[in-house]
Formats: C-alpha cells, structure tokens, sequence
C-alpha cells in the first residue's frame, strides 16, 4: 500500500510536470509567433510608396510664447480639416502624402511630435488634425538653430518607412539662425539629396525674415518662402502652402509675390 503510495505521487508529479512543460511551450510558442507576426506586419509597412513625405517643422523656440505656439498647431490642424487642401491631396495621386510634424528650437532640441501619418483622404486628413490638435507642446525655450531643424528633419525622411516621390521640409518660424551650423550649409547638403526646403516665416517681429530665409533657409526645385504677417495668419498661411507642397505647384519665390496680409 505504501509503495503505491509514492508510485501515485511519482506518477501524479510526472504526469504534471509534463503537463507544465507542454502549456509553457505551448504559451512559448504563441508568444513567438505573436512576435513574427507582429515583426512580419511591421516590415510590410515598410518601403511604401507615397506621393509626397512631408515634414511640417514648427518652431517651439524662446521667442515663442505658449499662445503663439498653440497658433501654430491649431493651424496646422485648421490647414488639413480644409477641402481644398484635402482636395490639392486627392489631386496629387493615389498614394497619399505621409506627414510628420517636429518641434525645434536650439541645435540639441529637436523632437518628433507627431510621427508618420498616411493622408489620403478626408477621413485621414480629419484624423491627422485631430492627432495634432491633441499634441502637447515638448520643447519650451533655447535658441534658434534652423540648421539643426534640417538636419533632423531630413534625418526623419531617411528612418521613415515611406518611399516619397516627393520630399519637402517646411520650416516654420519668426527669427534667423543664432545657434548651430549655418542653414545654408545644411540646406545644401539636404537638397543634394532630392529634398525640397520651404519655409513659412511670421514677421511679427522681423519684418524682412522671410528675405533672411529666401536667402538662407529655403532651396531646391521650386522653393519659396509663404508669409504671414502675424501668428493668427498662421492658419490661413499654412494652408496655402500646403496646397502649393502638395500640389508641387511652381512658384515664385520673391516674398513680394507670396505674402499673406492680414485680413
């Protein structure tokens, strides 16, 4: 009795032992296939082609207070919720535009804001408005390196899993260059690689900014620099600008000829 006793107990902690190691492969085995699955998923969103990878660079810079920096992303949110933007979008091709938006001041602060997004319709072009309305400001104050902004922004385009037909920076701010490399030394080194530099300056400080960034900033096929007067033509401005970006319509790149007045 005894011996059957303990050949019941061996038997019982074989028998659960077993057990234990088939359920932790089993559970093994899900967790890696999970894994590839998800791993095989990411890879697919890898290398899609779009029509234009667009990066919507927005200066969070000392000399911008929190209001004018929530003018900045409202517009831009305002900008996308607008059919004739979302029009210029479905007129450009059927791939889309992928759209990232950074904020940048000195030439060590720099952060993605919101990442990649796929544009391809008024339903997208809605909810990428929507993303941005709900970001937060990540960078308060330091100084003005527009170098710093291309660099890293042209660093975005090359990581991204878009493939772009177009690429274009769009550089948003109210005051030159004091910190970091030069733009112009930066501008070229990212229009050698097929990029297109646009800039958006609010003159509500420097009235000839946008003469600074025609002459420093912007660069490559059909660059220009849009104006607006002061932080509440932001909106109005960017969706101008949008519109030429995303239609890759030639411009002029006088500001004379491209400036928005307030209304």
């Amino acid at each position: 009795m005894k011996q059957s006793f303990f050949s019941y107990r061996r038997y019982s902690f074989n028998y659960f032992y077993s057990l234990g190691r088939v359920v932790s492969a089993f559970f093994l085995t899900v967790f890696i296939t999970s894994a590839f699955i998800q791993k095989n998923e990411a890879f697919a969103q890898e290398g899609v082609h779009v029509d234009l990878e667009l990066v919507l660079a927005v200066d969070a810079s000392t000399s911008v207070s929190a209001q004018e920096f929530d003018l900045q992303m409202r517009g831009i949110a305002q900008a996308f919720r607008d059919p004739s933007v979302v029009q210029a979008i479905a007129v450009a091709g059927d791939r889309g535009v992928a759209v990232a938006v950074i904020q940048w001041a000195n030439n060590l602060l720099q952060k993605v804001a919101v990442d990649w997004f796929l544009i391809r319709d008024q339903k997208s072009a809605a909810q990428f408005a929507d993303i941005v309305d709900e970001t937060p400001r990540y960078i308060f104050g330091g100084g003005t390196s527009i170098g710093g902004a291309i660099t890293y922004s042209t660093r975005q385009m090359e990581i991204n899993p878009f493939i772009g037909a177009r690429k274009v920076i769009d550089i948003s701010g109210d005051g030159r260059s004091n910190q970091g490399a030069p733009p112009e030394l930066v501008r070229n080194q990212s229009t050698t690689q097929g990029i297109v530099i646009n800039g958006l300056t609010i003159n509500n400080e420097d009235p000839f900014i946008d003469r600074y960034y025609e002459k420093f900033v912007i660069g490559g096929t059909g660059a220009f620099v849009q104006t607006a007067t002061t932080y509440e033509d932001f909106g109005a401005a960017m969706k101008e600008k949008l519109i030429k970006e995303i239609g890759g319509v030639p411009v002029a790149q006088k500001a004379n000829e491209i400036k928005l007045a307030s209304q």
